[in-house]
């Protein structure tokens, strides 16, 4: 739920995400809140908004302009899509968030594997991949992408048998490799971190998620 988005500024909208994620933490008492979960209510209720809304600009779009009814299928359908995913990597928001330190690890051995220079490079340089890779995996790229571009890769998650599962592994290490020169031209801690957490992703589209799930 980005801040500089005008929608996600509205109370109607506030109060409705507030809903769904205390349903949800509710029904997980194993799981509780955990920061960014907020974060994986937002393309499904964008998806689910779209069709309330075809053909509509939904950046700033006055959600109480749509009848009682309509926002409560938003709602109700927003919340049911993110418990069913989030059922596939409970792992990743129990206490620890032990899934996702497992899947880190996981990262590093797969770049250390294949492209020991740039596994190399950030090693000496002090990079824990700890570091970048955490939010990437526990927002699942939301952080690091525009919005369209994360309903398009989570449209290819979901039509992955395993998913969010594992295939994302893949994905965050093709994402990094796509920084990869630029990350090889960095000759310090700080210019490397900088890069990583600040990836600079704002003129994506399509087409650039389509080059990282191929």
């Amino acid at each position: 739920m980005s801040p500089l988005v005008a929608l996600f500024q509205q109370p109607t909208v506030q109060v409705m995400f507030e809903r769904v994620l205390y349903i949800w933490a509710i029904r997980h008492p194993a799981s509780g809140y955990v920061q960014g979960i907020n974060d994986l209510v937002t393309p499904f209720f964008m998806v689910f908004l779209q069709e309330a809304a075809p053909g509509r600009e939904l950046d700033d779009f006055p959600l109480d302009s749509l009848r009682a009814e309509q926002r409560d299928i938003i709602e109700a359908d927003s919340f049911w899509c993110l418990s069913k995913f989030l059922d596939s990597i409970q792992d990743n928001y129990i206490f620890a968030q032990l899934g996702i330190q497992y899947k880190v690890r996981q990262l590093c051995e797969l770049i250390a594997r294949i492209d020991g220079a740039l596994h190399e490079h950030l090693r000496r340089h002090g990079v824990d991949y700890l570091q970048f890779s955490f939010r990437w995996m526990n927002n699942l790229l939301t952080r690091e992408i525009p919005l369209a571009c994360s309903i398009r890769l989570w449209d290819t998650y979901l039509a992955e048998s395993d998913g969010f599962a594992s295939f994302q592994l893949y994905v965050c290490a093709a994402f990094l490799l796509h920084w990869r020169e630029r990350l090889l031209l960095e000759r310090d801690f700080q210019g490397l971190m900088l890069l990583l957490q600040n990836v600079p992703t704002h003129n994506w589209s399509d087409s650039h998620i389509g080059v990282l799930v191929a």
